[in-house]
């Protein structure tokens, strides 16, 4: 499930947004000003960022230009929404570093299209890069994972399941939606079978003191934890 933040500083126009991107099957999260962004940023990236331009206080073109600059936030794609039409604007918004312009008003089906093909744009640089987490890196380009100079031996099945967890750290996962993003929504398996995978998964990690990375959520599935603890 693909994490989107909307940034909107009109309550209404927000709430319908992100009532759309839920039944749409998105995860949603809002926020009203730049601050509030910047902080929910700061906790967890999100996939995409819906962006008004005029906010109160920092806009919406100053906070992407923000994320631009830093490293963590440079690839980060981001959709700018206003009510600035002329070219200008436009231009003024991708230069920005917005990936992509919605001008108000706009239909639930072309944001709804614009989301889904900035992500699936987006996705390929995100695949080949390296994601390093309490020590432990995986580096799709090579599959392989390790642990400092020590090499974790793990399935494909069980390598594109960690691949998705480390890059989608501290969120709960239900089986269901794993089995959507890791396996793909075409393939009919059993969400038990997810319960093997994340077994053999701690089994493969065990050696280099990772398994315990990989929570369990009870009653709602399985998480990545950034935080090692040890061991008593």
């Amino acid at each position: 499930m693909s994490r989107v933040l909307v940034v909107e500083d009109e309550a209404a126009i927000a709430e319908l947004i992100a009532l759309n991107l839920r039944h749409a099957g998105f995860e949603v999260v809002v926020a009203g000003h730049a601050d509030a962004a910047q902080a929910e940023l700061d906790q967890v990236l999100p996939d995409l960022v819906l962006l008004d331009w005029m906010m109160p206080g920092t806009s919406g073109v100053a906070l992407a230009k923000r994320w631009r600059s830093q490293t963590r936030t440079r690839d980060l794609p981001v959709i700018m929404l206003t009510a600035r039409a002329e070219e200008a604007d436009k231009v003024a918004g991708l230069d920005a570093g917005a990936d992509d312009y919605l001008t108000k008003p706009f239909s639930t089906q072309e944001l709804l299209a614009r989301v889904r093909a900035l992500l699936r744009r987006k996705a390929p640089q995100a695949l080949d890069t390296a994601v390093d987490i309490a020590g432990l890196r995986l580096d799709p380009s090579t599959r392989r994972v390790a642990c400092g100079d020590q090499e974790v031996k793990v399935g494909p099945t069980e390598f594109k399941l960690l691949h998705f967890f480390m890059t989608h750290p501290e969120r709960v996962h239900s089986r269901a939606q794993l089995l959507d993003r890791v396996w793909g929504d075409h393939v009919f398996i059993e969400e038990r079978t997810v319960d093997v995978h994340v077994k053999r998964l701690r089994e493969a990690l065990s050696p280099v003191q990772r398994a315990q990375m990989i929570e369990t959520v009870r009653g709602a599935g399985y998480r990545l934890t950034q935080q090692l603890t040890t061991a008593a």
